[in-house]
């Protein structure tokens, strides 16, 4: 009885295996969650970043010198809001080619990372999109900013006076925007987790 016993246990096999592929499985599962999710919220807050942008614009008078002059503002008159636009949405693209991936790879019932040259290329991927998002958020902040303040010792006014609904516009939009570079961050500090956990 003592040798069959001996014979029909697994060879190499532990409680401390079992634990650990129990751990495993959970880790893939939080991340598959926590990726999933960031890839949507991402998404939403591209989608968001470029729909209410495209959607500031505003007529309106402002007095200069004694003068009613009409003002009329859109967000295409300034190439740092079309920059906004144009990273946003790419970046809004991004996140849903991803999501897509992802969904089909949870379909199939297989990790969403492939192999450690697919989480690099996410990595990377995700790095140059909040660095892009960065730094359309913050262009677009340069005038908004000017056109908060105007500009000091010349006549140049605060254009957000009489063009209040445009600059609020324009400033939500940013807020998504850099919203969103928050977002593939944490995308890349979950791609680094992959990467040192496999």
């Amino acid at each position: 009885m003592g040798e069959d016993n001996v014979l029909n246990t697994p060879p190499f096999y532990t409680t401390k295996d079992a634990e650990t592929g129990t751990l495993s499985r959970r880790l893939f599962r939080n991340y598959h969650v926590m990726h999933v999710a960031l890839r949507l919220v991402c998404l939403s807050a591209s989608l968001a970043s470029v729909l209410v942008m495209i959607t500031a614009k505003e007529k309106s008078t402002m007095s200069l010198y004694g003068f009613d002059i009409p003002v009329y503002s859109k967000w295409s008159f300034s190439d740092s809001f079309d920059y906004l636009v144009g990273v946003s949405a790419a970046a809004g693209v991004h996140s849903l080619l991803q999501l897509l991936m992802t969904s089909r790879m949870l379909l199939r019932k297989s990790s969403i990372i492939s192999s450690k040259k697919h989480a690099w290329l996410l990595f990377a991927s995700d790095q140059v999109f909040a660095y892009a998002m960065m730094s359309c958020g913050s262009a677009a902040s340069g005038v908004t900013n000017l056109n908060r303040t105007g500009i000091k010792h010349s006549s140049l006014p605060n254009f957000c006076k009489p063009l209040h609904s445009f600059c609020d516009r324009v400033a939500v939009s940013i807020a998504f925007a850099f919203f969103g570079c928050f977002l593939l961050a944490m995308s890349s500090v979950l791609d680094v987790v992959w990467l040192s956990a496999y």
